[in-house]
């Protein structure tokens, strides 16, 4: 196909490298402005849904928490301090 389409492009080779280029960025710019927005509500990229056991929603949609979660996790780690050893100076 692509060899059909560079035998069918005018003006020599200097002719057929423009043309080609202009037929890739009419094709990127059909995909991008046309055909892509025609798509984007038929894929399921933004129909996400997160659920907790409960499946309780709040006032705007969000989920609640339940009431017998915990308030406050317990990280194993310090989110106050830095326990890394310092970079040393030879790298």
């Amino acid at each position: 196909m692509y060899a059909w389409i560079w035998r069918k492009l005018p003006f020599g080779t200097a002719g057929k490298l423009i043309g080609s280029l202009l037929l890739t960025a009419a094709t990127v710019a059909l995909l991008w402005f046309v055909v892509f927005p025609w798509a984007e509500p038929l894929l399921p990229f933004d129909d996400v849904q997160v659920t907790q056991d409960s499946g309780e929603t709040g006032q705007n949609g969000d989920l609640t928490v339940p009431s017998n979660a915990p308030t406050d996790e317990v990280l194993p780690y310090s989110t106050e301090t830095n326990n890394a050893p310092p970079p040393t100076p030879s790298r």
